[in-house]
């Protein structure tokens, strides 16, 4: 799984005009699933987005996570972070995972988050969405499950 991360000060996801998640404080996280990812890598990512220390404490040092600031998460589903644009000019996105397979494991990430007791707001699986945000810095991470340390 691939998670961009953006803290930002406020998002909205919005599906034919019309509002369907929106957030305060917090981060915006755009989320790609390939074919075999599994619940590990959805509880990993889910572990560290709540604990990923981005937000700056008194001393103006990032230090503080998403849990301590009282932030909300705004998760929108993303398989083009799967695109693959080293040949040609059109993106391949073979190595995004099924719709199906795809869907579960957006759903088990968000409710990883919630039963951390994070507010999760989220947009519609494989819905056209306007998606909008206020980077907060900005502050921009790619989050993989699989990327080697």
């Amino acid at each position: 799984m691939r998670v961009v991360v953006q803290r930002c000060k406020e998002a909205q996801v919005t599906v034919d005009g019309k509002a369907i998640g929106n957030i305060g404080q917090g981060l915006m996280l755009l989320v790609g699933v390939t074919h075999d990812d599994t619940e590990r890598d959805a509880r990993y990512l889910a572990d560290k987005i709540a604990g990923l220390r981005i937000f700056e404490d008194d001393q103006g040092k990032m230090n503080l996570s998403l849990q301590d600031i009282g932030g909300a998460i705004l998760s929108v589903s993303q398989f083009t972070l799967y695109g693959d644009c080293r040949k040609g000019k059109r993106p391949n996105f073979m190595a995004a995972a099924q719709p199906e397979h795809a869907e579960r494991l957006y759903d088990l990430f968000n409710g990883y988050l919630r039963e951390m007791g994070l507010p999760v707001e989220t947009g519609r699986f494989g819905a056209m969405m306007g998606v909008s945000l206020i980077n907060w810095g900005p502050v921009t991470l790619i989050v993989d499950s699989r990327q080697p340390i």
